[in-house]
């Protein structure tokens, strides 16, 4: 038979770990062979039924493993069949994603298994990125040094008062005590909590960062005909992009990445959204740090630049809002580097499965995962729906 167009891809089964400060019960092969597991449990399928294993993490100096893919083979069942690593940063989750997602659209593979993951208690990351000079100005430490500008200066461009990050980050962490999954489960969560953690980088207080995580997330993707057969409502994914651009240009926009801008765009237009504000039902959004709420609002096309800490500040993207944004608790309440970019696209993948559990969005139809990674650098998206795509 002759094939013409893209083969329509659908998520079938999702997988997590329980994310936590530290896994010393596992190694790396026991963390990602368990969420490979339970993703293969969801979608009621076995190992013999996949063909491939896409891969993806952060920076191998994060665990001091180098190239882990080369002996994760035997516990993802990928023993004499075909394994591709991603990295493209922070936002290698979304990427490891879209990769095994074209490799089913091109009808390459019918059934993929593809996974991410990070074991950072094994290591330092904000050490780890924190340079030596003459490599970096000895003037911060770690990603939110590094970013803790960038969120001054939409401050100073849009006039946002400095109440907004608090408001993101109490919303994230109250939403993560209704994921069993998530890393932090603050029950004595309070605004005024919040408001009071101590500085770290200004303006970014304690309890409006993220927290370094050990954990997985896995997904099955197949074509038209494996969600035909699976017994569960299947995500399909209407829209997948990726975009990148230097750390450093002249004419770089920090505050709204113009890679991330395209990104969207690209990701909008496969789907046929021409008013995403009101066509998303959900957001799955890549928050390390709470004001970047507001600002991918706007990069994304949610709101009109300046606008993004309005739509926070009125409620809109709660859990009960017209907007919920990480109805999952965010990666300010779960950070496994390489696989929270992943997450955020499983999680769009529950939602418009229905099986978000108690954070569940109700009558979710469309949702958006969005990772990003690097010096606001690499970005990776994509729109899943609760029906085929048209096209």
């Amino acid at each position: 038979m002759t094939h013409t167009g893209k083969e329509p891809v659908a998520v079938v089964g999702v997988g997590q770990t329980k994310h936590v400060a530290a896994r010393h019960d596992v190694s790396i092969a026991g963390l990602v062979r368990e969420a490979a597991v339970r993703a293969l449990a969801d979608a009621e399928l076995s190992w013999a039924d996949i063909d491939a294993v896409v891969i993806g993490k952060a920076p191998d100096f994060f665990e001091g493993v180098m190239m882990p893919e080369l002996y994760l083979a035997d516990a993802l069942g990928a023993v004499g069949k075909p394994m591709l690593r991603v990295h493209t940063a922070g936002s290698v989750g979304g990427s490891t994603a879209l990769v095994a997602s074209h490799l089913v659209a091109a009808r390459v593979h019918r059934t993929v298994l593809t996974l991410a993951f990070e074991k950072q208690s094994e290591s330092n990351a904000m050490w780890g990125l924190s340079l030596p000079v003459p490599f970096q100005q000895p003037l911060l430490a770690g990603a939110g040094g590094f970013f803790a500008p960038h969120v001054r200066a939409y401050m100073r461009r849009t006039g946002a008062p400095d109440a907004v990050g608090s408001l993101v980050a109490y919303k994230d962490r109250r939403n993560a005590l209704k994921n069993p999954y998530a890393h932090l489960h603050e029950h004595d969560i309070t605004l005024e909590k919040v408001r009071a953690s101590p500085m770290l980088w200004d303006p970014i207080r304690y309890s409006e960062t993220c927290p370094s995580s050990d954990g997985a997330c896995a997904m099955i993707l197949t074509d038209r005909a494996g969600a035909a057969r699976s017994r569960k409502p299947p995500a399909w994914v209407h829209g997948g992009a990726m975009r990148s651009e230097p750390t450093l240009f002249a004419g770089k926009d920090f505050v709204s990445p113009q890679a991330g801008k395209d990104c969207a765009a690209d990701v909008y237009r496969q789907a046929g959204i021409t008013d995403p504000r009101r066509e998303i039902d959900a957001v799955e959004m890549y928050v390390p740090f709470s004001w970047y709420e507001p600002m991918w609002l706007e990069n994304l096309g949610f709101a009109q630049e300046g606008e993004g800490w309005k739509l926070t500040e009125a409620g809109v993207t709660e859990l009960d809002g017209d907007l919920p944004v990480n109805p999952s608790g965010g990666v300010l309440s779960t950070n496994p580097i390489g696989a929270s970019g992943m997450i955020r696209f499983a999680e769009a993948a529950l939602q418009v499965r229905g099986q978000a559990g108690e954070h569940q969005v109700p009558g979710a139809r469309r949702a958006m995962g969005h990772a990003y990674g690097g010096g606001a650098q690499f970005f990776a998206m994509w729109l899943v729906g609760a029906e085929p795509p048209t096209t």
